[in-house]
């Protein structure tokens, strides 16, 4: 029998790379979850303590995972609790590990644009070589986008699958992309 848990928190190390012996990439992170509540007695809102967890992810979840998170993001971790005793030479404790099988950001903080990763993203023109020559329409335009984003603030971190938006600037830069 395996525990399965969701757990919203912030990251709280970088996101680690590695390799398992079969291959398969593994990324690994520390998430901090805290919670608060309402003390009646006071009328004010109390932090209790932080909950910390070593969370893993393997194979495309692990690519994307470090591809698109940073420490100190809000994110939403599910997958299968593992508990641990633990002892060396000197200290013993209990690991409380995630296995995850699904992460994402915290909308509850961020909006994000989905970007597809892996092979099966690839489009029949992707697959058919470089593309021609930019023309000067579309160099123009690649100058609009630059200049853009420099004005609006807006940073366009797609190829990480990660796009913070923020306001105005996207609803004019969804108009762009729906026109």
């Amino acid at each position: 029998m395996s525990d399965h848990i969701t757990v919203s928190g912030i990251i709280g190390t970088v996101p680690r790379r590695s390799v398992a012996k079969n291959g398969a990439p593994i990324t690994s992170f520390r998430l901090a979850s805290r919670q608060s509540h309402r003390d009646r007695t006071n009328d004010e809102w109390v932090e209790d303590e932080s909950s910390w967890y070593s969370v893993s992810t393997f194979r495309q979840l692990a690519t994307n995972a470090a591809s698109s998170l940073a420490k100190g993001q809000h994110v939403i971790v599910s997958g299968r609790l593992v508990i641990r005793r633990w002892t060396n030479a000197e200290r013993s404790g209990i690991a409380v590990e995630i296995l995850a099988d699904a992460l994402g950001h915290d909308l509850t903080w961020y909006t994000t644009m989905p970007v597809r990763s892996g092979a099966s993203s690839r489009t029949p023109a992707d697959q058919a070589g470089p593309e021609p020559a930019e023309s000067a329409e579309s160099a123009e335009s690649a100058e609009s986008a630059i200049a853009y984003e420099a004005e609006s603030g807006h940073v366009d971190r797609s190829e990480d699958g990660f796009v913070p938006t923020d306001t105005d600037a996207d609803r004019d830069a969804y108009a762009r992309l729906d026109s």
